[in-house]
């Protein structure tokens, strides 16, 4: 262990620079010696206090176990001492530091129990959230007026704590998830201003959230996590009483049950608290034994399964199989089921919940043993990998410092032995998590005489002998001699471990078997095999297709249909769990559910690494395709629902993206002035082109206009405070950042700026007053026919009303048909010379005569030609189908006209979509659109020639 000698020499030596160690004792000398080996955390917390050493050897907290009375009255002095908000975030802080050293001081060095630690960690937590909001209650109640109901009640805010801070056994290092809320609606009294209970609590809960989370000098005291309440981030700080209980018996989701079995409130004791612990029970807890739970907990142990891929994570002791994770998923399991008819079970510890089912005869008692011996194995594991330095870990050191600091405090003599141990541990809670949860379902096998393709050093006839034993043509089987055979060599050149190398066996013959089925299955097998050996490395991959059955057949199918799809899964692994759902991958998410799927998905993410936030953002767009993809496929949903679903999650992701934006950005430089005391952003989004008619396809990037508040003279009111211009300006960029950058998952989609005023010379973002006088007095006609397809994508209601205004002013600007049709049609000729890609004999989807752009121009000709003159509705839609209608409403089209023109942008769309699933080019046989073509060209010499 000279790794610890030399660790803890080089703290000592530092700690001696600060402070004088002669008042120690050769005794506390040989501790601080080996608890400075053990934790830099210990360590630099020491160096930072210098006086913390002797204040905590005098004052006998060291060696005491009782410590929560004298805790809680030490920090209420010190907060009656504490004058303003920047002393309370230094006392709050240095507070922490000091119990949470002890903490580890005791628990790394044997002289603490884990049920001490997991008592006083979350005793620690409740005192610094209670007596933190009740000190800067009383500042806020002297600087604002008291809260009141019209009754004339005290309001007082109300914190439900949820998951491990919930239940009391919060780990050493932890985010805690809170969700605020307060009685009922009123005002204050007694300020200077009336406002309301809600404006009141929220600025309560903006300043308890800084307290607690704000890095200062001194640190911070806990990451806090909002995103838990109803709504997730775009819900309201805080609610009352009454919406929260609405909120959850109207919207409230499976997952959330689960996060509620450990809610617990922390606020002033009384009737409002009793009221809040009993408003939530019936939603949790069902009167009857919930059977139907059961299979929400099969796809919750998928979501297990997924997550653990998905992250690639390895010696992960929370979320690995057999991790903390599946313990507490089988407490909850049980109190879900069973809870709502035995009340006993309505507990939110997860030690306490595993005794009372035992007790009941839920489970035997051996295997509640297990769970509780392996329950306090893998926390006592957590929390001495976090006192390490104080970090937000569970997965194994690979440094081998930190590995001798575990099996020391773990009395372990080698690594090798603990981790055979901990692997022991894990197996166990595994085998018990699969008895609760199992699905029961018999391993299928592949047949065993196509076994010999992978485990035989075959040649090229015996391979294709073998094949044709199995029924397979001589043709067939030589083409797949030759792929498999390749694939074979391709795999000898690459590592593979042993587990891979055995799943592998397995999982080709099945293939193999499979594909014969299908049409082209040499081809199909080529996409398998190229897909196959991308993540060939990701065993948990290979052993997801090869132990679900339907999980390969959907693979199959989807690869068959398109070789886009095949290749998008092999270059993002992580969507292959979302085959294991058939009914929900052939069923995309309702148009108006992706901003709240979305929200949902992102819950999983830590708010603070951004590099997780973006690499998340673009699953969930992988996903979503995916989805949206195989119901294309499938015939689930028709062509123009394919566009709406890809525009509609275009619309949520660029949502969340300004909400990350302008979070990092109003954190960094405050609130622009011109928002300041508002719940707006003063800043829309515009799309234009396909995103702005409803028209995304499956490689479209996204064209779009950035626009802010016409008046925004002044500055932000943060710190570092900007002019309310260069805010925007470096939200834009910030924007087209979170977009743009390439992460595993690639990018999140292409963002082309250039209709914005004056092009790629003019303001990332534009004023509302600036954008009309430029589309007023400087755009050109293709500029005014490009705002034809543009609506606002994001923006609040008054830009929105402007925007809306703006543009219909603009389209409605009287033109001389004539000269617009002279300029339309000079536009599609210099557009068609450049860029259409046909030969003779083929044509061009897009370009060609008779393809799409003819038919948007016309479109776009008819608004700008005639919405002076006729119905304003010709001005509302941006999307080329209302269009046509809205015309032949107006009797500019006749319905003959309509028809031919809907006929004809139905028919390429869905040739583009069909080509871009299959990896194809825009150009097709002139002779398979002819008609449609010819229909679209007798419609422009009409209006356009």
């Amino acid at each position: 262990m000279s790794l610890l000698s030399d660790c803890a020499s080089h703290h000592l030596e530092n700690l001696n620079e600060r402070v004088d160690l002669t008042f120690c004792n050769e005794t506390q000398l040989t501790e601080l010696n080996t608890v400075l080996g053990l934790s830099d955390f210990i360590a630099d917390s020491l160096i930072k206090q210098p006086e913390l050493l002797a204040e905590l050897y005098n004052s006998g907290l060291l060696v005491s176990a009782h410590r929560t009375v004298s805790l809680q009255e030490e920090l209420e002095n010190n907060l009656n001492a504490t004058n303003d908000e920047p002393q309370l975030h230094k006392v709050l802080r240095q507070f922490r530091r000091k119990h949470m050293v002890i903490i580890a001081w005791r628990e790394l060095l044997g002289q603490a129990s884990l049920e001490e630690s997991f008592l006083h960690i979350s005793f620690l937590a409740d005192q610094l959230i209670l007596q933190g909001m009740n000190w800067l209650y009383e500042k806020q109640c002297s600087e604002q007026g008291t809260p009141f109901n019209a009754e004339g009640v005290k309001q007082s805010l109300y914190i439900f704590a949820m998951g491990k801070l919930g239940g009391r056994e919060l780990n050493f290092s932890s985010d805690i998830d809170l969700i605020f809320t307060y009685p009922e609606h009123g005002e204050t009294k007694g300020g200077r201003r009336v406002i309301a209970n809600q404006t009141f609590f929220i600025k309560l809960g903006q300043r308890l959230i800084a307290a607690l989370h704000q890095i200062t000098a001194d640190g911070f005291v806990y990451r806090v996590d909002m995103r838990l309440r109803p709504f997730g981030d775009s819900g309201p700080l805080v609610t009352s009483f009454a919406s929260i209980e609405d909120y959850y018996q109207s919207h409230g989701r499976e997952w959330e049950r689960y996060a509620m079995v450990k809610a617990r409130v922390i606020g002033e004791e009384g009737e409002y608290k009793k009221e809040l612990e009993a408003m939530l029970r019936p939603f949790v807890y069902r009167r009857y034994i919930d059977f139907s739970a059961i299979e929400s907990l099969r796809k919750m142990k998928a979501m297990i399964s997924a997550e653990v891929r998905r992250k690639g994570l390895k010696d992960n002791i929370k979320l690995g199989t057999g991790g903390i994770r599946e313990i507490e998923f089988v407490a909850q399991a049980f109190q879900l089921i069973h809870g709502g008819r035995t009340p006993t079970l309505q507990c939110k510890g997860l030690q306490e919940t595993l005794k009372v089912i035992g007790e009941i005869d839920a489970l035997p008692a051996e295997r509640i043993n297990c769970l509780l011996e392996s329950y306090h194995f893998l926390r006592r594991v957590e929390n001495i990998l976090q006192q390490i330095g104080d970090q937000q870990t569970q997965t194994l050191p690979t440094n081998e410092l930190d590995k001798c600091r575990l099996i020391q405090v773990m009395q372990f003599n080698d690594w090798d032995s603990f981790y055979q141990k901990l692997n022991g541990v894990m197996k166990n809670v595994h085998d018990e998590f699969n008895w609760v949860v199992g699905d029961n379902e018999d391993e299928k096998h592949s047949d065993q005489d196509l076994c010999e393709l992978w485990a035989l050093d075959l040649t090229t006839q015996e391979t294709i002998d073998l094949l044709i034993e199995k029924g397979i043509t001589e043709t067939l089987a030589t083409q797949l001699s030759a792929i498999l055979l390749s694939f074979k060599d391709d795999i000898n050149k690459r590592p593979m471990g042993t587990r891979g190398q055995e799943t592998m066996a397995k999982l080709l013959p099945k293939i193999v078997e499979k594909i014969c089925a299908y049409e082209s299955p040499a081809e199909l097998m080529k996409r398998i095999t190229e897909l196959l050996l991308q993540i060939m490395r990701r065993t948990a991959y290979l052993e997801l297709l090869n132990e679900n059955e339907g999980a390969l057949k959907q693979l199959l199918k989807l690869c068959h249909a398109s070789p886009r799809i095949s290749s998008q899964l092999g270059r993002h692994p992580i969507l292959l769990d979302e085959l294991l759902d058939p009914q929900h991958l052939y069923n995309p998410t309702e148009l108006l559910n992706y901003k709240t799927d979305l929200r949902q998905f992102m819950l999983r993410v830590p708010e603070e690494d951004m590099e997780q936030q973006m690499e998340a953002l673009r699953q969930f767009k992988q996903m979503q395709f995916l989805r949206i993809a195989a119901a294309d496929i499938a015939g689930a949903i028709e062509l123009p629902k394919v566009s709406d679903h890809l525009t509609y999650l275009s619309e949520a992701l660029m949502g969340y993206v300004i909400h990350i934006a302008w979070a990092q950005m109003v954190e960094k430089f405050g609130m622009p002035s011109n928002v300041i005391d508002t719940d707006r952003k003063g800043f829309a989004v515009i799309g234009y082109g396909k995103m702005g008619g409803f028209e995304l396809g499956y490689g479209s990037d996204l064209d779009v206009v950035f626009l802010h508040d016409s008046e925004i003279s002044g500055q932000t009111n943060g710190r570092r405070a900007i002019d309310n211009q260069l805010f925007y300006f470096r939200l834009g960029q910030r924007i087209i950042h979170l977009f743009s950058a390439r992460t595993n998952s690639g990018i999140l989609y292409e963002i082309d700026m250039r209709l914005r005023p004056s092009g790629d010379s003019g303001p990332i973002v534009a004023g509302m007053i600036g954008y009309e006088k430029y589309l007023r007095n400087d755009a050109w006609t293709w500029e005014h026919q490009a705002l034809v397809r543009s609506r606002a994508v994001f923006s609040d209601d008054i830009l929105l009303a402007q925007f809306n205004t703006l543009r219909e002013s603009v389209l409605s600007l009287p033109r001389d048909k004539k000269v617009l049709a002279k300029s339309v049609s000079d536009m599609r000729k210099k557009m068609r010379d450049h860029l259409n890609r046909a030969e003779t004999g083929l044509f061009d989807l897009k370009q060609s005569p008779g393809g799409m752009v003819d038919i948007e121009f016309i479109a776009q000709y008819l608004v700008l030609a005639y919405a002076a003159e006729c119905d304003k509705s010709l001005c509302k839609w941006s999307d080329n189908l209302r269009i046509f209608e809205t015309c032949k409403e107006l009797q500019l089209l006749t319905e003959t006209q309509e028809k031919s023109l809907n006929k004809a942008y139905y028919v390429i769309r869905d040739a583009a979509h069909r080509l871009t699933l299959n990896k194809q080019t825009r150009i097709v046989d002139k002779k398979s659109i002819e008609a449609e073509c010819q229909a679209v060209i007798k419609i422009w010499e009409q209006f356009l020639d």
